[in-house]
């Protein structure tokens, strides 16, 4: 009976010990892994590429290793870049730099660049270069004036610069453009110095308007004075020539009808004749018509 426990023992050991041993054989050599969204899977043999995996499941044999390769956008920061204008101004800037990994040369870009798809450190030197390059083409003037002409100046060198790495630029974004404290101070009072003269302009301007304004007021007042007293002249002429032309013809009228005057007094006189009752009148006046008499011959 020892016999056979002392066997049974030494059987279940040597179990628990293989078992234990396959299990640490299968989790080092598990040949089924998984590429994450976002991810390539980089599968080399003895350091050498063999392939580049896409997302999923992804079978790796014992004699093969599988890099994770991100192809997600990242972001480089860049502080206080520095550059210098065409009229040798000082700048700076700080920007924000999102780029990735073109997909089609993960296999470049592990081999010569980075095995996790950071190339952040790329990034900050080519945009440092490309800022330089850039806003040496610009005065100082036109470096504030154009800035989004330099943004997309910048974005095409950088994009340029970054395709050497195999990357590509997403976007990019400029804060904290300055100059030197003594050019700024400059700028502050030139701007100032052009808005006191533009008020002034404007006050000059406004005078002038108004200026314009009464004297056309003026004019028009007295634009109506005269044409009032034009009017009257006018009135005043029209009326004494009006009247002038009415005496005129009642002058003629009455000279060319003096028979018809006459013949109208005869006529009035025989009808006072015709009604006479044959008595003189008392008291003739001098000049008074005497009425006519018929003398009848039998009397």
């Amino acid at each position: 009976m020892p016999a056979i426990e002392s066997s049974n023992r030494f059987k279940l050991l040597r179990n628990v010990i293989i078992g234990v041993v396959v299990l640490i054989v299968l989790i080092a050599f598990w040949p089924f892994r998984t590429v994450p969204t976002g991810s390539r899977g980089v599968l080399t043999q003895f350091g050498a590429i063999r392939k580049i995996e896409p997302e999923g499941l992804v079978v790796v044999p014992p004699w093969q290793n599988l890099a994770l390769f991100s192809i997600r956008a990242e972001e480089a920061q860049i502080d206080e870049a520095d550059g210098s204008t065409s009229d040798t101004q000082p700048v700076k800037v700080s920007l924000t730099v999102r780029y990735s990994i073109q997909t089609d040369r993960v296999s470049e870009v592990y081999e010569k660049y980075s095995h996790n798809g950071d190339l952040s450190s790329y990034v900050q030197t080519a945009t440092q270069e490309v800022f330089k390059a850039v806003t040496a083409r610009y005065s100082a003037p036109d470096l504030i004036a154009k800035r989004s002409q330099v943004s997309s100046d910048i974005n095409l060198a950088l994009k340029e610069k970054l395709n050497m790495y195999g990357a590509q630029v997403i976007n990019i974004d400029m804060r904290n453009f300055s100059f030197s404290d003594t050019y700024m101070h400059a700028i502050n009072e030139k701007v100032t110095q052009e808005q006191l003269r533009l008020a002034a302009e404007n006050k000059v301007r406004t005078v002038e308007a108004e200026q314009r304004a009464k004297v056309v007021t003026a004019q028009a007042d007295a634009d109506a004075l005269k044409a009032q007293a034009d009017g009257e002249a006018y009135a005043t002429v029209t009326a004494a020539n009006a009247q002038a032309e009415a005496l005129r013809a009642q002058s003629d009228a009455l000279a060319k009808s003096k028979d018809v005057l006459e013949l109208r007094r005869i006529e009035v006189e025989k009808i006072k004749a015709e009604k006479w009752n044959g008595e003189l009148p008392q008291h003739i006046y001098a000049n008074a018509p005497i009425p006519f008499l018929q003398m009848d011959g039998n009397k």
